[in-house]
């Protein structure tokens, strides 16, 4: 990227929220922060009502906007693929939402990546799995849910528990929203059971913002995340497998607890998080011939120690 485009790049940047730290700049452009101060000093040059504060980070004068951006044709395509997650993983509500944004976006673009819209719109498509998506399409609970998050508002929640087959009525502080494996999930501080809950969002029959404001400091996602395994004492598994392996474990890796995966020597190295050693094991067996453990040595033992019991019972 050149210094005008990064510099036009930044402006953006600054206009995508209230205040932006010189550090997370020079993260995403991959520039020094003395670079950064000065394409900053730059933009001030040019007349951009700049405002910065040390320690604090950057911030653009109240009311000043950039006439319409025109978008690439790679980020316009980026929005269309977009736009058809929205509609196939989220409720009626967020995808209507998401579709005025898209009318806006579509209508800056020019012709020719308009014309180039319309050729492949139709040859992107997004299937629900066979086991159906969760949720309720008339509920439309996403909207309401991130309401809650931003404004810091308890949500009230009518909860079917699978556990123990009871419905439940929960006022509940938010963390955050993940999908995971075809269903959307809303971690939360439950004030009925006194600490933090996963609810399973096609398990909500009806949900609502009390009005009320919580003021406990909660962990964003991803430090819940972390936290939660943490004290799951999850165990870190890395194996790699054969390539022809990797399209036939889909879904079923997941439910292992994948991590992330990348290429090693010709083959697949995966990572894992797993609090069930056992069962990972008997998982493991199936594509075994192909696959090469590791780390840790208590799955090379334990996977030595089936392999045995299979051989003895079938000698």
């Amino acid at each position: 990227m050149n210094r005008i485009d990064r510099i036009s790049a930044i402006l953006i940047h600054l206009q995508s929220r209230r205040v932006v730290k010189a550090g997370d700049i020079a993260e995403r452009f991959n520039i020094s922060l003395r670079t950064v101060y000065r394409d900053v000093k730059t933009l001030e040059e040019a007349g951009i009502p700049l405002i910065g504060e040390a320690g604090v980070g950057y911030s653009i004068m109240d009311g000043y906007r950039l006439p319409p951006v025109m978008f690439t044709r790679e980020e316009a395509t980026a929005f269309l693929t977009a736009e058809k997650l929205m509609e196939k993983l989220t409720d009626p509500s967020s995808n209507e939402h998401y579709k005025s944004a898209m009318y806006k976006i579509r209508s800056v673009l020019r012709m020719s990546e308009k014309d180039f819209l319309d050729n492949i719109d139709g040859h992107i498509e997004v299937l629900k799995s066979r086991r159906g998506a969760g949720g309720s399409l008339d509920l439309n609970p996403l909207q309401i849910i991130l309401k809650g998050i931003g404004e810091r508002t308890v949500l009230s929640i009518h909860y079917f528990a699978m556990h123990n087959q009871q419905n439940t009525v929960r006022c509940i502080e938010p963390v955050g929203v993940f999908y995971q494996d075809n269903y959307w999930h809303l971690i939360a501080w439950c004030r009925l059971r006194e600490d933090y809950r996963d609810f399973r969002l096609d398990r909500i029959s009806n949900i609502s913002l009390t009005g009320e404001r919580f003021r406990t400091l909660h962990p964003n996602l991803n430090e819940y995340i972390a936290r939660s395994a943490s004290e799951r004492n999850l165990q870190r598994v890395v194996i790699r497998v054969e390539k022809r392996i990797v399209p036939y474990l889909n879904e079923q890796k997941y439910y292992s607890g994948f991590v992330s995966e990348c290429e090693v020597d010709g083959m697949v190295e995966m990572t894992f998080l797993t609090e069930f050693m056992e069962g990972f094991v008997r998982w493991m067996m199936m594509y075994g011939d192909a696959a090469i453990i590791v780390t840790p040595d208590e799955l090379r033992l334990k996977v030595r120690d089936l392999s045995n019991m299979i051989m003895l019972r079938n000698s």
